[in-house]
């Protein structure tokens, strides 16, 4: 397990994460040190326990609305899906119908 340190509004901390995912904490770190430093900068320094809460809340409610456009385009996905699987179903019987037309339009000039 690795340890690395990360800050959050101007203090380190130490953090364990699984081996290779040191650059992706710290990554999420910074996204929160973000929303910790802006929630400071809009409502004055609270105290890192209501900095951190009103950052993690806000984070949270990004990723609520991610999941929500997520499950719009999933849903939005399965209609295309069924629509291209419709017009591809009635593709088929066209040409079916078009190859039976031609077969019988060349067993009768036959």
């Amino acid at each position: 397990m690795a340890q690395i340190s990360v800050e959050v509004n101007g203090r380190p901390y130490a953090v364990g994460c699984e081996d290779g995912q040191e650059a992706h904490l710290i990554e999420l770190a910074k996204m929160f040190d973000h929303q910790v430093r802006q929630v400071g900068q809009d409502m004055g320094q609270l105290g890192d326990t209501r900095l951190f809460l009103m950052g993690a809340l806000l984070l949270a409610d990004e990723l609520s609305d991610a999941r929500g456009r997520l499950a719009a385009l999933q849903t939005e996905v399965a209609r295309l899906q069924a629509d291209r699987s419709r017009v591809e179903t009635r593709a088929v019987l066209a040409l079916d119908g078009a190859a039976k037309r031609i077969e019988k339009l060349a067993s009768e000039e036959a």
